[in-house]
């Protein structure tokens, strides 16, 4: 099954097609997305992600399961298996320190329209990302959503695209373990509303400290951009506005890290004990 010759030309029209498809307008174009990392590809596996091919360089491995994956790929997926050289596998990566596998797939569609917030339980936690910029902290506020248990992430009015590189390198893999839809705030704004999910918002203008807040019963987090925050529309529409105490000289936090500390606070107030295990892996 990986008995192929490697691709050993930089100037192969597969690997030509491997480096376009960083670019957004390519990934668009093609309809095509790259996933690489052994992690990554066991996450996308796990979540029913259609890989059709994986690029493989044996040098770069960093342990003795890839075969076993592979194997995976080629039996749940149908995904051609095409061993490429050393020197061709570093200029298909887009990453520093390599590990040896990287793969295309098709790009999925997803939609709020698709969900459906009953099968995420009586009290589900949401998590809305308007206009975030910068794809690591996509990646990380997806990361962070997966370990909190939340039941779905909203992206609305994306600046970065879903399924840059470094969105699924920074998600670890969690792009494809988390429920994810992609929207307009007008469209988010009504869904939530007409499903009964409160909204809460961090603002430095709240007197209430997230602490003091009741973040249980069904909600949804919303988080804005980075450099701008929350918009008027997601504001007036908020039913709960909350604020992070901070007690340097910094106005803001990134956004990564003031998601992270709402939601598990949110995650503790709905434990019995106010204690929680940690996600299993």
């Amino acid at each position: 099954m990986h008995d192929l010759e490697p691709i050993t030309s930089l100037q192969n029209s597969r690997v030509k097609q491997v480096v376009r498809l960083r670019d957004r307008r390519d990934r668009d174009r093609e309809g095509l997305f790259l996933i690489e990392g052994y992690r990554e590809l066991t996450r996308a596996l796990a979540g029913l992600q259609p890989i059709t091919e994986v690029y493989t360089c044996s040098e770069f491995y960093l342990g003795s399961n890839e075969g076993g994956l592979l194997d995976d790929l080629v039996s749940r997926c149908g995904a051609a298996i095409q061993p490429v050289s050393s020197d061709v596998f570093r200029k298909m990566s887009y990453r520093d320190r390599p590990d040896g596998l990287l793969a295309l797939a098709p790009r999925p569609q997803w939609r709020l329209d698709q969900w459906t917030p009953s099968a995420a339980g009586v009290a589900p936690l949401f998590l809305v990302a308007q206009s975030i910029e910068k794809p690591g902290n996509l990646g990380t506020l997806l990361r962070t959503a997966d370990a909190a248990g939340v039941a779905g992430v909203v992206v609305v009015d994306r600046c970065t695209d879903l399924f840059n590189p470094n969105v699924v390198r920074a998600s670890v893999g969690t792009l494809f373990t988390v429920p994810i839809a992609e929207a307009t705030s007008a469209e988010a704004i009504e869904w939530f509303q007409q499903h009964g999910i409160r909204l809460i918002a961090t603002t430095p203008d709240s007197s209430l400290q997230y602490t003091a807040a009741d973040l249980s019963g069904p909600l949804a987090l919303v988080m804005g951009s980075e450099q701008y925050g929350l918009d008027d529309r997601w504001l007036e529409q908020t039913d709960v506005q909350v604020r992070i105490p901070m007690a340097g000289e910094a106005d803001s936090l990134n956004v990564a890290t003031a998601t992270a500390i709402v939601l598990f606070e949110a995650l503790r107030q709905r434990t019995s004990d106010g204690e929680f295990e940690s996600p299993v892996e």
